[in-house]
Parts: structure tokens; sequence; C-alpha cells
């Protein structure tokens, strides 16, 4: 899986899940991968759907929810992750813990669909349609 983690979540939750799965997954975070230059959503969106092949994990559900982004999102085949607001509210090392304990389904949803919206909720390991 190719995953990119987005501004609403720190760049260390990247890099320690990119030092985990090392070989077998390819994880930025976007100021990582396009700078510190506050790349707007449309632009980010736009530019990982023309590579291909990526997943998002964001803390900004308005892409999931709001009509035009939604739509940019899943045209440029797109698979997103989103905790809701009460995991987004957690310690950090709580937040990692539940995206941790989804990973497999994670992984699994970027295997079976070619683009959607999935959030992480606080309880259990089952990605619910955003």
């Amino acid at each position: 899986m190719k995953l990119l983690v987005d501004n609403n979540l720190p760049p260390k939750l990247a890099r320690g899940l990119a030092e985990l799965f090392a070989g077998d997954h390819e994880i930025v975070h976007i100021r990582d991968k396009y700078g510190t230059g506050g790349l707007k959503d449309h632009d980010w969106i736009v530019r990982l759907g023309k590579e291909g092949g990526w997943c998002v994990l964001s803390g900004d559900r308005q892409i999931a929810k709001k009509r035009p982004s939604r739509e940019l999102f899943l045209r440029n085949r797109l698979i997103g992750f989103f905790p809701q607001a009460s995991v987004m509210r957690l310690p950090f090392e709580r937040q990692a813990s539940r995206i941790l304990y989804v990973w497999p389904k994670m992984i699994s949803q970027s295997e079976t669909v070619s683009s959607g919206c999935f959030g992480i909720g606080m309880k259990g390991d089952r990605l619910d349609q955003v």
C-alpha cells in the first residue's frame, strides 16, 4: 500500500508507520512528499491521482463529506481513511494505536476497492463508509 498522511496528522505518525512497515508499504507525510508550502487539498489530490495507487490517512473528514472535495477525491481514484473526531481528540499514542489496530482492514480495503472514503472509529476494527 502507498499511504499519504496529511497535515491534520503529525509527521512523526507517518515516519513511525513507515519505519514499522519498511519494505512492505510506502508511507509518507504530505510535508515530506510535497514540502511545507501549504499545498491546497485540490492540488495534492490531483497529483496523487495522476501517480495512481495511493491511499490517504487524513484527519480532515471534510474531504470525505463535502461535495466538491469528495467528488474530486473519488474521481482521482483515491482511497481515504478518516479517523472520527473522537479518535482525533485522543493523545497521539492512542491515535497511533487505533490506526495500528485497524491496519489489517486498511490493507484489505486498499487491495479490494479502487476508491472510497472510510472512517476509523473508537472501537473494533471495522471501517465505516463515510
